[in-house]
C-alpha cells in the first residue's frame, strides 16, 4: 500500500530474511529513492519449513518507509552489472554490513562478490538469505533483456565452500545407500544445489540420482541401482 507520505509492501519467502529481503526489492519499485535506514519490518508470520514439504508455510513481512521525496540525484550505471551493483549496495546498507562489492562480467553472466569482515547475515542459514539476494539479482539484471542473464553473488568465499560441503554429503550418501540397499533422500535445497549433487553422482556406478518434492521444499534422492 502506498499514500503521499508513507510506502508499505508485505513479501514472503522460506525464511524471515528472505521474505525481508523481498519486501525491501518491492519498496525500491516503488520508491527509487528510497532511505534505507528509515525501513523498518514488521514479522507476520515467522514460516515453518515443514517436512519434506508437507506443512511448509512462508515466512511473511510487512515492511514500511516513508515515501522518499523527489530530489536530483547523480545518474546510476544502468547495464545489468551496474544494476546487481546497485542492488547489493543497497541491501548491504539496508543490512548495516561492512563490505566491498565487485561485480564482474563473465561469459557466463555476471559474478559479484562481496568481501568484508562477519558476512553471516548476508549469507544466511544454509545460504538461503544470499540465494535469495542471488535470485534478485538475476531478475535486476535481466529487465530490458530480451533473454534471462545469469548471475552469481558470493559472499566470503561462500560459495566454494558450500560446493565442496555438498560434493562431500552426496559421496556420503551414495556410500550409505550403497551398504544399505535403500534410497537415501537429502535435506531440502534450491535447484542450483541440487544440480550440484547431481553433477557430482552422475558418473557414479550403481547410482542413481533424482529429485522429489515440491518447491521449495524439493530434494534430492541417492538410489543404488
Amino acid at each position: 500500500m502506498a499514500s503521499d507520505t508513507h510506502v508499505s509492501v508485505e513479501a514472503s519467502g522460506e525464511t524471515v530474511a528472505e521474505a525481508k529481503l523481498h519486501a525491501l526489492r518491492e519498496l525500491e519499485l516503488r520508491a527509487p529513492n528510497l532511505d534505507h535506514e528509515a525501513v523498518t519490518f514488521q514479522v507476520v508470520e515467522e514460516g515453518s519449513r515443514g517436512i519434506l514439504g508437507v506443512g511448509y508455510t512462508p515466512a511473511r513481512v510487512v515492511a514500511s518507509a516513508p515515501a522518499p521525496a523527489a530530489s536530483p540525484s547523480e545518474p546510476e550505471d544502468t547495464s545489468p552489472a551496474g544494476r546487481v551493483h546497485t542492488l547489493l549496495a543497497r541491501v548491504v546498507a539496508a543490512m548495516d554490513l561492512d563490505c566491498e562489492i565487485e561485480v564482474s562480467e563473465t561469459e557466463d553472466g555476471i559474478v559479484a562478490v562481496c568481501e568484508g569482515d562477519d558476512l553471516g547475515l548476508l549469507i544466511g542459514k544454509h545460504g538461503s538469505t544470499i540465494d535469495a539476494l542471488q535470485t534478485l539479482a538475476g531478475a535486476v539484471a535481466s529487465q530490458r533483456s530480451d533473454e534471462r542473464v545469469n548471475v552469481v553473488v558470493d559472499a566470503a568465499g561462500y560459495r566454494d565452500r558450500r560446493r565442496r560441503t555438498l560434493e562431500s554429503l552426496a559421496l556420503r550418501a551414495a556410500d550409505d545407500a550403497r551398504e544399505s540397499g535403500y534410497p537415501v533422500e537429502l535435506e531440502p535445497m534450491p535447484a542450483a544445489e541440487r544440480r550440484i549433487v547431481h553433477e557430482r553422482l552422475k558418473d557414479l556406478d550403481g547410482i542413481e540420482t533424482s529429485s522429489d518434492g515440491d518447491e521449495p521444499q524439493r530434494f534430492v534422492v541417492v538410489s543404488p541401482i
